[in-house]
């Protein structure tokens, strides 16, 4: 039969053969476990579950069909040549006549129990032994065992066993080992002026990262809010107090409420940087639970540390069940909420009318004895949204409605630090973030590139360079020429009549492929004809293992769904008899770009020679070098489309080069973990052994992976119309541990297109929100995003560029911005979490070189 070694160990412990080794081979063990149970198979066949007796019928040839575990077993037995009534029904105890008494103490499920009563129970039956806990972080919580059926349930007797005779003195080594065991577990629960978490973490110390963890512990409960910049470590900072409070034994329940987007990068992290298991609470999770557990199970009770979206958590049946589970207050509870601004009442009104997600975390918030709060945006422009959300985390402090007196009501509350003040300030080294510009002009017949680099911080603008593309017709600016007047003939002023024409435009923004395929779902609707037809699936998904809650959908079915929506809006449209000939002239012009690289994919093809592979595109005939260098670049499109087209060219263009076949991977949505993880680890590898060069990524990409580890090159293929998203995908390489000095980011525009116009606009207007209005971008990319919304034209250039002028900036710098206006302050605050990680680690004995680069 095949079991798995740690259920091999579990029967061993169960029928008194106890493997104390720390690495046995496998066979060994099965050898032990023979031995122990010679003669006493009925016991053991007692002891297995229906599908392990299942297996064992399977390997012995018999029928498994059989759904009862005693038909099973009778089966064994039979072919065993035993007498199948012989089963022992209730399994035979190991510890016959060792059963605790009342006054004992007994050592259970990895904690140490005072028995207050036993109950030996009738013949064939198990006894019921009632314990209270001992331990010091949760006395007197009350048990009831069956105590023969308790795996690893012993006897604790230190005065008859005592301690056995020194043979010899331990090695230093080891006794130094289990000195600093001792004192590093006594030091968290009994000095609170030492760290523990940053030397219990497999991150790389950052300075600035320990200053959330210092004024957490310096609160009486920890509630704080980390409002850092985008990319300086907020999840590593909750994890670092997350951490030190579990040491400390101060919590023990903890919820994470998160964008589903990122749900499975904090599993991820926590796992991988901490050590800490979480479930993300999913419908999946849920119905694996309770065929589990049965029907009746309250998910939420079955594990104490939990991942949930702030999507899922509105529902009621999941936020109900939460609140029930919690009762009034949650025992040692830690609540931590990711991008919490979607919690403040979006109203000017002095008291706003609550969002769902204000209400439930303001339902939520207040059973957990702990608060985390994560925002890089945490403030609206609105005082009152401020400060309601402000009462959510600490209640005491702040009152809704009252307004928040800027550094001397949020100095003990929160951690603010924008990059470049930390980058002002020396404490850490970030990376230079560089846009790049590519604009694509077409002249007697060739198309040319014009490259642009100019500093995000400063604006400053590099020396240009110009190079010649070849030649090839202009069909992106003729189809979108002949889109515009389209537009004016067909397109309503507004309502749902007017979609087909935005996604049309989009997707022509995009790439001619992406453009042809949402053009014919148009036509399909115009004729009244049937749906879209998706397209097929990518790779080899697995669908069944994937939860779209946690992964998304695939981006193809993302994409037939929009095509079927452009369809059905189409079916209302009458275009005139211009309209229908210029859409014939554009379906003949799409289907022709369609086949051939356009000007931004020979732009890419010309980085590409230059920076990475000097053979790319230029065939098998080409005397250039075909090897590849170490530079790695991640092309981003908003769409499945553009994607499969973008890597259809490029496996093309690469073909003959060294490894060509490996050279490009994807990400889309829809993605199971292991497939995430397998792009992530090879791109974040070492270039020497992971051949992969090129990612070609959609907009699933854009948040909760991170792929700077030896990559600063990243293309926009197409501009979002969110520009929020814009500054996700940058963030993907300009974060945290990337080890370039710089980091670039490219763009294409087509300065003679006005949609490029625009976009050129955005693009510079979301550099500028980020670098000098802070915490009330958010509000702003917002309202870009709603000014774009009903597709671009003339007038939208006007109206995206006048966006910030009017921004209620002065509320933002008094109430929030001023937090961190005295650098000198932040400095020190650093320096200081810098002197207490020092101390700690004298205090531990740590090793100086875990504190390189630190203090």
């Amino acid at each position: 039969m095949t079991l798995s070694t740690s259920r091999l160990l579990d029967l061993c412990r169960l029928f008194g053969c106890e493997v104390r080794e720390p690495k046995i081979a496998r066979d060994r063990i099965v050898a032990r476990l023979a031995r122990a149970l010679e003669g006493r198979l009925p016991s053991l066949l007692a002891e297995l579950g229906r599908e392990e007796l299942r297996a064992a019928c399977r390997r012995a040839g018999l029928d498994p069909s059989a759904s009862a575990r005693a038909e099973l077993q009778a089966l064994l037995l039979g072919r065993a040549g035993l007498d199948p009534t012989a089963l022992v029904v209730a399994p035979e105890s190991v510890r016959a006549g060792e059963l605790p008494s009342k006054g004992q103490t007994v050592h259970a499920r990895h904690r140490q129990w005072l028995v207050e009563g036993v109950d030996a129970g009738g013949p064939g039956e198990s006894a019921l032994v009632r314990l209270v806990c001992l331990d010091d972080d949760d006395p007197g919580r009350q048990l009831d065992v069956l105590w023969d059926l308790e795996l690893g349930a012993k006897i604790v007797s230190p005065a008859t066993t005592g301690l056995e005779a020194p043979s010899r003195l331990d090695a230093p080594a080891s006794f130094g080992a289990y000195l600093h065991a001792l004192k590093w577990s006594a030091v968290s629960a009994a000095d609170a002026t030492l760290f523990q978490a940053p030397f219990r973490a497999g991150i790389k110390l950052m300075a600035h990262q320990l200053t959330p963890l210092m004024k957490a512990l310096e609160l009486p409960r920890a509630n704080l809010f980390i409002a850092d910049d985008v990319g300086l470590g907020k999840t590593i900072e909750a994890g670092l107090v997350l951490q030190e409070l579990l040491l400390r034994q101060q919590a023990s329940f903890v919820l994470v409420v998160c964008p589903a987007s990122v749900c499975l990068q904090w599993q991820g992290e926590m796992q991988r940087r901490f050590g800490l298991r979480f479930e993300v609470m999913t419908r999946q999770f849920v119905a694996y639970r309770r065929q589990e557990r049965g029907f009746g199970t309250n998910p939420w009770s079955t594990y104490d540390r939990f991942i949930v979206s702030h999507a899922l958590l509105r529902r009621p049946s999941f936020r109900d069940a939460l609140l029930h589970h919690l009762g009034e207050r949650a025992r040692k509870g830690l609540l931590i909420l990711d991008e919490a601004h979607v919690a403040a009442p979006a109203s000017a009104n002095k008291y706003a009318t609550d969002t769902d997600i204000t209400r439930t975390i303001r339902d939520l918030a207040p059973r957990f004895d702990n608060r985390l709060f994560l925002s890089a945006t945490p403030h609206n422009g609105h005082s009152n949204s401020f400060s309601a959300l402000l009462e959510i985390l600490d209640p005491v402090r702040f009152t809704r409605g009252m307004p928040v007196e800027g550094k001397k009501d949020l100095e003990p509350v929160m951690v603010r630090r924008l990059k470049r003040d930390l980058r002002k300030l020396g404490v850490e080294r970030f990376p230079k973030r560089v846009l790049v510009q590519l604009a694509l002009t077409h002249a007697r017949g060739r198309w040319h590139v014009e490259t642009t680099p100019y500093d995000a911080e400063s604006g400053e603008e590099a020396p240009k360079t110009r190079a010649e593309l070849g030649e090839r017709e202009p069909l992106e600016l003729l189809l979108a020429e002949k889109l515009a007047r389209y537009t004016e003939l067909c397109a309503p002023a507004s309502g749902q009549g007017r979609f087909p024409f935005v996604v049309l435009q989009q997707r022509l923004l995009s790439s001619p492929e992406a453009f042809a395929r949402t053009l014919d779902a148009h036509v399909r609707g115009l004729e009244k004809r049937g749906g879209v037809v998706a397209a097929p699936e990518q790779g080899e998904l697995d669908v069944s293992a994937v939860d779209p809650e946690l992964h998304g959908v695939l981006d193809e079915a993302a994409s037939a769904e929009e095509h079927e929506a452009v369809r059905r809006a189409s079916a209302s449209l009458s275009p005139t008899e211009e309209a229908k000939g210029l859409l014939e002239e554009m379906r003949v012009l799409a289907d022709k770009a369609r086949r051939a690289p356009d000007a931004k994919v020979q732009a890419l093809f010309a980085w590409l020679r230059a920076n990475v592979c000097p053979a790319l595109g230029l065939g098998e005939d080409t005397k250039a070098s075909r090897a590849w260098g170490p530079r790695r670049v991640i092309l981003f499109t908003e769409y499945a489309d553009t994607k499969r087209w973008l890597v259809s060219l490029l496996t093309a263009a690469v073909e003959h080069t060294d490894e060509g076949a490996e050279r490009i991977l994807q990400f889309h949505g829809g993605m199971s973990d292991e497939a995430r993880d397998e792009v992530q680890r090879a791109f974040n590898g070492a270039p020497e052994e992971h051949p992969v060069r090129i990612l070609v990524a959609t907009d699933a990409a854009r948040e909760g992976v991170n792929l700077q580890a030896h990559c600063a090159d990243l293309f926009h293929v197409d501009i979002p119309w969110n520009p929020s998203r814009l500054e996700q995908r940058n963030g993907r390489i300009d974060r945290t541990l990337q080890p370039a000095d710089e980091v670039r980011c490219h763009y294409f525009v087509y300065p003679e297109r006005v949609e490029d116009q625009v976009l050129e606009t955005v693009v510079r207007k979301v550099e500028t929100v980020r670098r000098e209005l802070g915490s009330l971008g958010a509000v702003l990319l917002g309202r870009i995003e709603k000014t774009l919304e009903g597709g671009i034209s003339t007038k939208t250039k006007a109206a995206a560029a006048a966006i910030g002028t009017d921004a209620r900036s002065e509320t933002v710098n008094a109430e929030l911005e001023a937090q961190r206006d005295d650098l000198e302050a932040v400095r020190a605050e650093v320096l200081r979490a810098g002197r207490r990680l020092d101390s700690s680690a004298k205090a531990l004995e740590v090793a100086p070189e875990a504190l390189r680069g630190v203090v």
